[in-house]
């Protein structure tokens, strides 16, 4: 996996952006991982400074964990996983950037979860965390279904279910709909007492603000309450559907990977849970192996 051309000492650091966190981790081919560092919403789609801003935070983060002065920014080979850059117009925002790094490669976060969840090898993966999406890499081909984004698409993701609990929560609360555990759970979150105190500090909420909900829907889940099962299982028969459309294209490995890939594991149909696998390195690492590779193939060509 490693570019035995590179020069041993050379620093590279591997950025995974998504609708809720940015993290970033730099790597030495020497000595392996040197220090991390997390930041902010970075999803491009969601605003481009915001997403600049939270690469530079977690950047500077990993720097200070590893050691390493600001100014040693300028000799990190970067390796960016980011979400939204499937969308051409965002992929040419982000290149035209005046980045601080000696190199930028960019690619989408579904590339480098892949790459990283099978360390370097052929496999699927599938996010459910913010936002949902499946990525299949095999022989060089890729696939990918999903990440049609908020609100349009996503559905299992976390902004997905947190959407629809505030619907039926605001439906029951208004009495034009059935009883769940989700009203009270929303009205104790939200320190408010009646509907429209839930839809007033919901106004104008980001993808990240629906996903952080997700957590009382599994939990009014757990506790028997039928609309919360009905989204959750909604999600999961749609996460099983979008899986074994990956399956189809023969990668020899599947992984989930987010904040949801857990809870929602249990939820899956049988035959596609059994199948699962746990990641083997994190995106974020994924996004490293891709620099390292993308410096070894100019190299390549220099020759």
């Amino acid at each position: 996996m490693m570019a035995k051309q590179v020069q041993q000492d050379q620093l590279y650091i591997g950025i995974d952006g998504g609708g809720t966190k940015c993290r970033a981790t730099i790597y030495s081919l020497e000595h392996g991982v040197l220090g991390t560092g997390l930041g902010g919403p970075a999803n491009p789609l969601h605003g481009l400074e915001r997403t600049l801003e939270s690469i530079m935070i977690s950047t500077q983060l990993a720097l200070q964990d590893a050691g390493l002065h600001v100014e040693q920014v300028h000799s990190l080979n970067a390796g960016l996983g980011l979400a939204g850059v499937n969308l051409p117009a965002l992929y040419d925002k982000i290149m035209q950037w005046d980045h601080p790094f000696q190199q930028m490669f960019l690619t989408t976060d579904l590339h480098t979860a892949c790459i990283g969840a099978h360390e370097g090898e052929d496999g699927a993966v599938i996010i459910t965390g913010t936002g949902s999406c499946g990525f299949s890499l095999v022989s060089g081909k890729t696939v990918n279904f999903g990440g049609h984004g908020f609100a349009q698409g996503d559905m299992g993701s976390g902004a997905w279910m947190g959407l629809e609990a505030v619907k039926v929560a605001l439906l029951d609360l208004d009495g034009l709909g059935q009883s769940t555990l989700l009203s009270g759970l929303l009205l104790q979150h939200f320190n408010t007492e009646n509907a429209m105190g839930i839809a007033e500090q919901m106004a104008g909420q980001p993808s990240s603000g629906y996903a952080k909900l997700a957590r009382f829907v599994f939990s009014a889940a757990e506790q028997g309450d039928a609309l919360a099962l009905a989204i959750v299982k909604q999600g999961a028969e749609y996460i099983s559907r979008l899986a074994q459309r990956l399956l189809d294209s023969g990668p020899p490995r599947l992984s989930m990977i987010g904040g949801l890939a857990e809870p929602l594991n249990k939820w899956l149909a049988p035959e596609i849970a059994e199948k699962v696998e746990l990641p083997k390195q994190p995106p974020e690492m994924g996004a490293i192996y891709f620099a390292i590779n993308s410096v070894e193939q100019q190299l390549n060509k220099v020759k």
